[in-house]
Order: structure tokens, then sequence, then C-alpha cells
């Protein structure tokens, strides 16, 4: 008996936690991944132009990779002008969104876990430009992934002790191909 429970504790029990443990950790919901890494390339999948479900507007928001596909732009259009931007770009470990807003101030948000699977949110953490907090500036954003071509996008803005919230329903218009990344650089022989 004792030399089948060694066996046991020796070979069974560690090859047994090794498959139990890469099935858990195989396919984890973004909702339990704040890993930043894996947030970026799902935001990375909305490159593309975007137009508010149903309206006819000319109002889009177009998505683009830059800086060798490390940062994500999102650039909204009215009439084929910019009116505000949002950058996303990975810092170590986190995820950091920074909206440059048309009121003059520059909010930055943080990647947190979100309770839904198919979302992404996006918390405030530090702000430029905001003379007061009287004045109103984003302190939410989040991405619900409802399909490849369909995303609901919220925001909430602040201003004084009041919040206000907004959501969109947008639809991908356009597809953009990313710009192929340079090849990394080889060591000289």
């Amino acid at each position: 008996m004792k030399h089948c429970t060694r066996t046991f504790f020796r070979f069974l029990l560690p090859l047994f936690l090794t498959f139990s443990f890469s099935k858990v950790f195989a396919e984890k919901p973004i909702a339990e991944r704040t890993d930043a890494g894996h947030a970026f390339d799902r935001l990375a999948q909305l490159v593309g132009t975007w137009k508010v479900k149903g309206s006819e507007s000319s109002f889009r928001i177009r998505f683009e990779l830059t800086a060798g596909n490390s940062v994500l732009v999102e650039n909204w259009l009215s009439k084929g002008k910019s009116g505000s931007l949002t950058v996303y770009h990975r810092d170590g470990n986190e995820l950091l969104a920074t909206h440059y807003c048309p009121q003059g101030n520059q909010p930055r948000l943080k990647l947190v876990r979100s309770p839904d699977d198919n979302q992404l949110q996006f918390r405030f953490f530090d702000i430029t430009g905001l003379h007061s907090d009287e004045h109103s500036h984003q302190n939410y954003l989040s991405f619900t992934f409802r399909d490849d071509n369909t995303l609901v996008r919220a925001e909430k803005y602040k201003q004084g002790k009041k919040e206000n919230a907004d959501e969109m329903v947008l639809v991908r218009t356009e597809p953009l191909e990313p710009e192929p990344r340079d090849p990394e650089p080889q060591d000289p022989e």
C-alpha cells in the first residue's frame, strides 16, 4: 500500500495536476484576463472604419495601428475631419487608454477586469489639462464585442459629482489590413 501511495504522489499526482491546470488555463474568457497583450490584440481586431448602427450621418470612428503595430489609434471623424482621439498602448503589464478630448483635457484610463467575457473595461486613473473637477472629463470606457462586425462602445463623463453615460452600437463599414510588422532584427554573425 505504501508503494502505491508513493507512486501516486510521485508520478500520477503531478501528471494529473499538469493536465488539469493546462485545461483550466488554456482558454480563459476576456473577463478573467487583464493581460495587456491579450487585451491589446483584441482591440487591434477593431482596425477599420465603424459607424453608428442605423445612422446615415457622416460620423465615423476609424481604428488604425501605428508605431510598428504597438499603438492603436481611435479617431472620431465628422465630415472627414478629426474631432477627438483615443490612443491605446501597453505599459508593461498594463493596457492604457489616453483620450485626447476636444475639451482640452487628456484623461488616462487603465484596463480593469470585466464581469462580461466579451468586454474590455477601462477606468480613470489620472488626467492632464483639467483645470477643475467641475469640468467634464472621461472617466470610464468599455468595448463589448457582439461579433466581428458589431461593437458596443460605452463611456462615462464626470463633471463635478454628476456622471453622464453614453453608449453607441457600432457596425464595421470597412476593414483595414494592418501593416506588417518589421522583422525582428537579426544578430550579426
